[in-house]
C-alpha cells in the first residue's frame, strides 16, 4: 500500500487545494520523528528541500505558522499514519543477515514502554497519569507495546493505549505482527496461559520466560538437559494438574484448553546475586536437536534487543528525557506512529549497509545512521525564515 492508496482508503483526501495536502503531511509527520525536538515551524523548514524535489513544494509558498501545521495536521488524523506503519514496518533483514536467524527462524522479540506527554486535561483523561494522588507521574504517559526484529532493531508492530493498560492487554493485538518461521522471545511480565496460545496459534514458535510461580508438569527429561512438561490454564486443582502430566507420560493426549505440552530449558546467569539467578524459559520448539537447550538460552538474551531499540527512539529520536509536545490525544498517537515509521526507516538503511559490508547491523550507529537521514532531508537553505 503506497502513500497515495493510504490516503484515499482513509478518506483524508483534500475536496479542495490546500498548502499542506494529506500527502505533505505525511512526510511532515515522519520527519517530526526526526526533529523531535525541534518546534513545528523549523521541521516544516528542513523538509522543505525534499518536497520540492519531489514536486511538493512551490517557490512561492511560505513556510505555514505552527497554528496552521497544527490544524493540517488535525485534519489528517492518525488513521493514514497507522496504517502506513502498518504496511511499511516489516521485517528488513535478508537471508545473510548476520545475527537475525536461528535454526532457520527469524528472531523477533516483544515489550513495552511508556512516552511522556504533553500535560493537557485532553491527554490526562485519554492516557492518564501512573500512580495517583501525591505519587501520580508530573505528566501523562502513553504505554507502547511492540515487536521487535531483533538482528534488525525494527520495529514491525505496535499497540499505543493509556499508561494503565497493561502489556499483556496489548499485547494480544499484536499477533497480526507473527507468522511461521518466526522465534517470538518475550519477559515473564507477558506470559499468561491464554496469551501463550493464542501467539502460538499463529504458527510462531515462541520462547518466552516464566516466573515462579508457573505451574509446570515435568513428562520427562531430553538429552540436552530440557525437559518437556505442561503447562496449565489457570483454575486447576493440584490433583487435575498431576492426572493431566501422568496422562502425557503414559503416551496419552490432553485437551488444548486445558493444557499445552512444552519444552523448558533452566539456566543460571551468575553474577546477579551470590546464587545467581535462575531463568526458566519455555518454547514450544520441541526437539532438542532442532534446537539445544544452549541455544535457546543464547537466543533468549537477544530480547534486549528490543529495549535498544525502544531506547533509541525514546532517546535518540525523541530526545533523553523529552516530552512529546502534542497537545490532543490523536495528535499524540498521530507522532508516535510518525517516531516510529522514523526508526523503521533508518534501521533498513542500517541494515541494507551491515549486509553489503558483511557485518552484524549491531556495530553499526544508529546515531549516524539518523545524522545521515537528517542530512538526506534538510535543506534549511531552501527557503528563508
Amino acid at each position: 500500500m503506497t502513500q497515495r492508496e493510504v490516503i484515499n482508503r482513509t478518506g483524508c483526501r483534500e475536496k479542495r487545494k490546500r498548502l499542506l495536502p494529506a500527502h505533505v503531511m505525511i512526510r511532515y509527520v515522519i520527519a517530526m520523528g526526526l526533529y523531535a525536538q525541534e518546534p513545528a515551524e523549523e521541521v516544516m523548514r528542513r523538509l522543505v528541500g525534499s518536497l520540492r524535489t519531489m514536486g511538493s513544494w512551490s517557490d512561492d509558498w511560505q513556510v505555514p505558522t505552527g497554528s496552521a501545521i497544527t490544524q493540517a495536521r488535525q485534519r489528517l488524523g492518525v488513521e493514514p499514519v497507522k496504517q502506513l506503519f502498518a504496511r511499511a514496518a516489516v521485517p528488513v533483514a535478508s537471508a545473510g543477515t548476520k545475527g537475525a536467524w536461528l535454526a532457520r527462524r527469524r528472531l523477533m522479540a516483544m515489550d513495552g514502554t511508556s512516552f511522556d506527554v504533553a500535560d493537557t486535561p485532553e491527554n490526562v483523561d485519554r492516557f492518564g497519569r501512573m500512580g495517583s494522588g501525591a505519587n501520580a507521574s508530573a505528566y501523562p504517559k502513553v504505554r507502547v507495546t511492540a515487536v521487535v526484529e531483533c538482528a534488525s532493531r525494527a520495529v514491525v508492530g505496535a499497540v499505543l493505549g493509556p499508561c494503565g493498560t497493561g502489556e499483556r492487554t496489548q499485547a494480544a493485538e499484536l499477533t497480526g505482527a507473527l507468522e511461521p518461521g518466526m522465534l517470538l522471545l518475550a519477559d515473564s511480565g507477558f506470559y499468561s496461559f491464554e496469551l501463550f496460545t493464542t501467539f502460538a496459534a499463529t504458527g510462531a514458535d515462541l520462547a518466552w520466560r516464566i516466573g515462579a510461580s508457573v505451574s509446570l508438569g515435568r513428562v520427562r527429561w531430553l538429552p540436552d538437559g530440557s525437559y518437556l512438561a505442561l503447562i496449565y490454564r489457570p483454575g486447576l486443582s493440584a490433583e487435575r494438574r498431576r492426572r493431566l502430566a501422568q496422562t502425557v507420560t503414559d503416551g496419552g493426549q490432553v485437551a488444548a484448553d486445558t493444557a499445552r505440552l512444552v519444552r523448558v530449558v533452566d539456566y543460571t546467569v551468575p553474577d546477579r546475586n551470590p546464587d545467581g539467578e535462575l531463568i526458566t524459559v519455555i518454547t514450544t520448539v520441541l526437539d532438542p536437536h532442532e534446537m539445544t537447550g544452549m541455544d535457546l538460552a543464547n537466543a533468549y538474551h537477544e530480547r534486549w534487543q528490543e529495549e535498544t531499540a525502544l531506547g533509541e527512539i525514546k532517546s535518540d529520536l525523541r530526545g533523553r528525557g523529552e516530552v512529546l509536545r502534542s497537545k490532543t490525544p490523536d495528535l499524540v498517537e498521530q507522532q508516535i506512529w510518525g517516531l516510529l515509521l522514523a526508526h523503521h526507516a533508518i534501521r533498513a538503511l542500517l541494515v541494507d549497509a551491515a549486509d553489503e559490508a558483511g557485518y552484524d547491523p549491531d556495530r553499526l550507529s544508529f546515531t549516524r545512521g539518523l545524522r545521515l537521514a537528517r542530512r538526506q532531508v534538510t535543506d534549511q537553505a531552501a527557503i528563508s525564515p
